[in-house]
């Protein structure tokens, strides 16, 4: 987390003395959770002695154990960890489908409300949840004609993640 800490401090940093707005502020919710995702699982790949980046463009999980896959890239495998952030205190994310897999969740917030913006507190993290879920442990969200298809974890699924946090603010 800290790694995105010092990101985000660098960047409005600079964008501030340039008299531009904070990348919090220019992003929208779900370019921001992706690009948070992205950020966490380079991080968390490069401090983890066992884990690697997938190198399957938006392969499934994020990081994966090393050596387990072919030039460690993977379509859809089992060995690893799916990241996914949100804003929704509790951890529950919106996934394209039910796997059974590691699932990582940091929950952060964003000040955007605050005025004069340059008083806008930081990007913050504020819960991460680490657990083992299965398929079992997901509803179908239905969507309508043009809508994609996701799950999300059902009550009893998100309870089961719940109980593994590993940090709350």
């Amino acid at each position: 987390m800290q790694d995105v800490y010092d990101f985000f401090f660098d960047v409005n940093s600079l964008l501030a003395r340039k008299g531009l707005q904070r990348l919090d502020d220019m992003l929208r919710p779900a370019i921001m959770s992706g690009v948070l995702s992205d950020m966490l699982t380079a991080s968390l790949a490069r401090h983890a002695r066992a884990l690697t980046e997938n190198r399957y463009f938006n392969g499934h999980p994020d990081p994966i154990v090393r050596g387990i896959y072919p030039q460690d890239s993977v379509k859809a495998g089992t060995e690893g960890i799916e990241i996914k952030t949100t804003r929704k205190t509790g951890g529950a994310v919106d996934m394209h489908g039910a796997r059974d897999q590691w699932m990582c969740v940091f929950v952060y917030a964003l000040d955007r409300e605050s005025e004069p913006a340059c008083d806008r507190s930081p990007m913050a993290f504020s819960e991460v949840y680490l657990g083992r879920v299965g398929k079992e442990d997901f509803r179908k969200n239905p969507r309508g004609e043009l809508g994609t298809r996701t799950a999300t974890l059902h009550r009893e699924g998100i309870q089961k993640l719940r109980e593994n946090w590993i940090y709350k603010l």
